[in-house]
């Protein structure tokens, strides 16, 4: 009788631990529209839940990372992050035998330092990260078979696989490994097993590869086709938006932002006017991009971006030669906005110097620039044919004219042209702490791997690497390094 008893008691008490992390049909839905960005919709449905069940605060936790990573709402940030350090502690003190308890935990860590490092706190948002990974790591060991964890543990396999040479020590100390490989093979399984996060971790998926290595054409085919089959979720096209335009695929990017789906029940999203306007700067229309960021900057008058706006403003300007407008904006980048990401940096640095009118020669660089950046190549090559090195007086402009032009010609696979190119700009730029030499290097390490050459790839992905002081060093150094873990090295 008494072990009767006890079986039962162990059943009963197995059972109550269970619904602390139930994903209900309700929790399900609520989930799928929270990842639509329908963040309302998928908020209300958890109330009733949302003091017993782990799932539920997961949830509420996602929907406020994504509307702040999509708004930037200062005003509401302090709030926000109470809330999510209030969740954890909540979950802490759930079931500790369930696969979920520390996966979830970890997961709002990470939501946490998305954000943070959004709003410029760098160091708190790297403390969450590692916590986020010990947290996985740990729950990989315990659950091995347990397929969820994998997603977020092959995320951060994967960034932590692709750190730049120089900081490879710190996740050495920190007991954080990285293997990029092995990161998307963990999230691929996700997708292969986990029918109700398929569709997230595809676009986890895409992100890692495109912006971490590189996405062929086949790939970008194949993501196109995704995009195609999740048209109502806004999350998938905004990021779809996002990454097509940093492939080159400006006209279809452009459909996007133009056509996403934008009822009463989906999150509002400044950015999409932001990437308008970057398409239209590529594409050569000048006002329709100024009107664009002019709409961006209503919407989103404070946060990210807002440098970088004034300067594409000024550029517009430059370049449709209203040289009294561009000075206006010029001056703008330096007395507003702040400079957490590159892109303000970048223009805040661009824009030290007194204003100077572009020479003709420089104006038709930049136009051809910006046309390669959007896919349009033919363009771009014809706005730079005519010109040769002669055609510039300053060595920064002659190593940026020798690098733009081989960048048109490698988009357009014409790789023959394009390797003098590259070597020319390294030959020029290799003592200066431009970006020029460095990317040179790294874009002819892409060639060579194409062509299978592992020795010559090898060498220029690792030159790309030693130039020690340039604007782009994490970014180069981060790609060569990625691409020298896919070979093997």
């Amino acid at each position: 009788m008494n072990r009767l008893f006890f079986i039962l008691l162990f059943f009963l008490s197995f059972e109550s631990q269970a619904s602390d992390f139930e994903w209900s049909p309700k929790m399900q839905q609520a989930y799928t529209d929270i990842i639509r960005l329908k963040l309302t919709k998928g908020q209300q449905a958890l109330t009733s839940e949302i003091t017993s069940n782990g799932v539920a605060l997961y949830l509420d936790d996602y929907a406020d990372m994504l509307y702040l990573l999509l708004t930037e709402n200062r005003r509401s940030y302090e709030a926000l992050v109470k809330k999510g350090e209030a969740r954890l502690e909540r979950l802490e003190q759930m079931d500790q035998d369930s696969p979920w308890n520390r996966c979830l935990r970890a997961e709002i860590k990470m939501h946490w330092a998305f954000v943070k490092i959004k709003f410029g706190k760098e160091v708190p948002g790297a403390w969450d990260v590692i916590r986020a990974y010990k947290l996985l790591d740990e729950n990989a060991r315990k659950f091995p078979q347990f397929t969820y964890n994998k997603k977020a543990l092959g995320m951060l396999h994967v960034l932590i696989g692709a750190t730049p040479e120089s900081y490879r020590w710190v996740t050495k100390l920190l007991g954080l490994r990285g293997n990029i490989q092995l990161g998307l093979q963990e999230i691929h399984s996700v997708t292969l097993k986990e029918p109700l996060f398929k569709p997230e971790a595809q676009l986890i998926e895409f992100l890692m590869q495109g912006y971490v290595l590189r996405l062929s054409r086949s790939e970008i085919t194949e993501f196109q086709r995704f995009l195609s089959q999740h048209e109502d979720n806004l999350l998938i096209q905004f990021f779809g938006n996002a990454l097509l335009m940093k492939e080159g695929y400006g006209e279809e990017a452009l459909t996007i932002a133009n056509h996403y789906p934008s009822s009463k029940d989906y999150l509002t999203i400044p950015f999409f006017e932001y990437h308008k306007g970057e398409i239209l700067l590529q594409k050569g229309d000048y006002d329709q991009a100024i009107a664009a960021y002019q709409q961006f900057l209503k919407q989103h008058p404070a946060g990210n971006f807002i440098k970088d706006t004034f300067y594409k403003q000024y550029l517009c300007y430059e370049l449709d030669g209203n040289t009294a407008q561009a000075q206006v904006c010029y001056a703008k980048v330096k007395s507003t906005g702040e400079t957490h990401n590159e892109a303000d940096k970048t223009a805040q640095k661009a824009t030290e110097k007194p204003y100077k009118p572009f020479t003709a020669s420089q104006r038709a660089v930049m136009r051809a620039r910006f046309a390669s950046d959007g896919g349009y190549y033919e363009q771009a090559l014809a706005l730079v044919r005519n010109l040769t090195e002669a055609s510039f007086t300053d060595p920064y402009d002659q190593t940026e004219f020798n690098y733009r032009k081989a960048r048109i010609h490698h988009r357009m696979n014409d790789f023959v042209s394009a390797l003098p190119l590259y070597a020319r700009a390294v030959e020029l730029g290799e003592k200066q702490t431009w970006h020029f030499a460095p990317s040179s290097c790294l874009q002819m390490g892409y060639i060579y791997q194409l062509r299978n050459d592992k020795a010559k790839a090898k060498a220029y992905f690792e030159k790309a690497m030693s130039f020690k002081k340039h604007e782009s060093k994490n970014s180069v150094d981060g790609k060569a390094k990625a691409a020298l873990n896919e070979m093997g090295y």
